[in-house]
Protein backbone atom coordinates (compact mmCIF):
# COMPACT_ATOMS: atom_id res chain seq x y z
CA UNK A 1 0.00 0.00 0.00
CA UNK A 2 0.98 3.45 -1.10
CA UNK A 3 0.68 6.25 1.64
CA UNK A 4 0.55 9.71 0.36
CA UNK A 5 1.35 11.55 3.36
CA UNK A 6 3.67 10.28 5.62
CA UNK A 7 6.26 11.34 8.47
CA UNK A 8 9.68 11.85 7.16
CA UNK A 9 12.81 9.50 8.24
CA UNK A 10 13.69 10.31 11.51
CA UNK A 11 15.30 9.10 14.54
CA UNK A 12 14.20 4.73 14.39
CA UNK A 13 11.23 6.12 12.69
CA UNK A 14 10.79 4.62 8.32
CA UNK A 15 8.25 5.34 6.19
CA UNK A 16 9.11 2.45 4.47
CA UNK A 17 8.22 0.05 7.18
CA UNK A 18 4.94 1.13 7.80
CA UNK A 19 2.33 -1.81 7.12
CA UNK A 20 -1.41 -1.55 6.49
CA UNK A 21 -2.11 -4.31 9.68
CA UNK A 22 -3.70 -4.87 12.74
CA UNK A 23 -1.18 -1.98 14.75
CA UNK A 24 0.92 -2.73 18.15
CA UNK A 25 0.79 -0.19 21.04
CA UNK A 26 4.18 0.91 22.55
CA UNK A 27 4.85 2.73 25.68
CA UNK A 28 7.62 3.10 27.58
CA UNK A 29 9.49 5.67 29.88
CA UNK A 30 12.59 6.61 28.30
CA UNK A 31 14.54 7.50 31.18
CA UNK A 32 13.62 4.60 33.05
CA UNK A 33 11.41 6.07 35.57
CA UNK A 34 9.26 3.35 37.40
CA UNK A 35 5.54 4.02 38.44
CA UNK A 36 2.46 2.34 37.62
CA UNK A 37 0.67 5.30 35.58
CA UNK A 38 2.24 3.85 32.09
CA UNK A 39 0.72 0.21 32.89
CA UNK A 40 -2.48 2.27 33.58
CA UNK A 41 -1.93 3.92 29.87
CA UNK A 42 -0.48 0.38 28.40
CA UNK A 43 -3.89 -0.94 29.74
CA UNK A 44 -5.65 1.77 28.01
CA UNK A 45 -3.63 1.17 24.59
CA UNK A 46 -4.62 -2.67 24.74
CA UNK A 47 -8.44 -2.22 25.34
CA UNK A 48 -8.65 0.42 21.96
CA UNK A 49 -7.19 -2.18 20.28
CA UNK A 50 -10.54 -5.15 20.81
CA UNK A 51 -12.02 -3.48 17.64
CA UNK A 52 -8.79 -4.97 15.86
CA UNK A 53 -9.16 -9.05 17.63
CA UNK A 54 -6.67 -8.14 20.66
CA UNK A 55 -8.71 -10.02 22.66
CA UNK A 56 -8.08 -14.04 22.91
CA UNK A 57 -9.70 -16.11 19.95
CA UNK A 58 -11.09 -18.37 22.73
CA UNK A 59 -11.13 -19.90 26.66
CA UNK A 60 -8.49 -22.21 25.72
CA UNK A 61 -6.02 -20.10 23.65
CA UNK A 62 -4.39 -16.61 23.06
CA UNK A 63 -3.34 -14.21 20.38
CA UNK A 64 -0.57 -12.71 22.44
CA UNK A 65 -2.61 -9.49 23.54
CA UNK A 66 -1.70 -8.35 26.56
CA UNK A 67 1.13 -6.47 27.79
CA UNK A 68 4.92 -6.65 28.79
CA UNK A 69 6.13 -4.93 32.13
CA UNK A 70 8.98 -4.65 34.54
CA UNK A 71 8.57 -5.68 37.75
CA UNK A 72 10.36 -4.27 40.12
CA UNK A 73 13.51 -5.62 42.07
CA UNK A 74 12.62 -5.38 45.16
CA UNK A 75 9.16 -7.75 44.61
CA UNK A 76 11.78 -10.12 43.34
CA UNK A 77 13.56 -10.00 46.13
CA UNK A 78 10.67 -10.15 49.11
CA UNK A 79 9.87 -13.13 47.10
CA UNK A 80 13.27 -14.76 47.08
CA UNK A 81 13.87 -14.44 50.68
CA UNK A 82 10.39 -15.80 51.41
CA UNK A 83 11.55 -18.70 49.65
CA UNK A 84 15.07 -19.02 50.99
CA UNK A 85 16.48 -18.16 47.27
CA UNK A 86 19.33 -16.02 47.18
CA UNK A 87 19.01 -13.76 44.20
CA UNK A 88 21.83 -12.50 42.30
CA UNK A 89 21.96 -8.20 42.39
CA UNK A 90 19.62 -6.57 39.99
CA UNK A 91 20.40 -6.94 36.55
CA UNK A 92 22.36 -10.19 36.62
CA UNK A 93 19.22 -12.70 36.79
CA UNK A 94 16.25 -12.83 34.14
CA UNK A 95 12.97 -14.09 34.47
CA UNK A 96 10.52 -16.10 32.71
CA UNK A 97 7.06 -17.69 31.95
CA UNK A 98 6.83 -20.80 30.28
CA UNK A 99 2.99 -22.23 29.43
CA UNK A 100 3.07 -25.84 29.50
CA UNK A 101 -0.13 -28.45 28.59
Amino acid sequence: MRYKSLTAKQGLYDPANERDSCGVGFLCNIKGGRNNKIIKDALSVLRRFAHRGAVGAGPETGDGAGILLQIPPEFFQIVADEAKINLPSDGEYGTGLVFLP
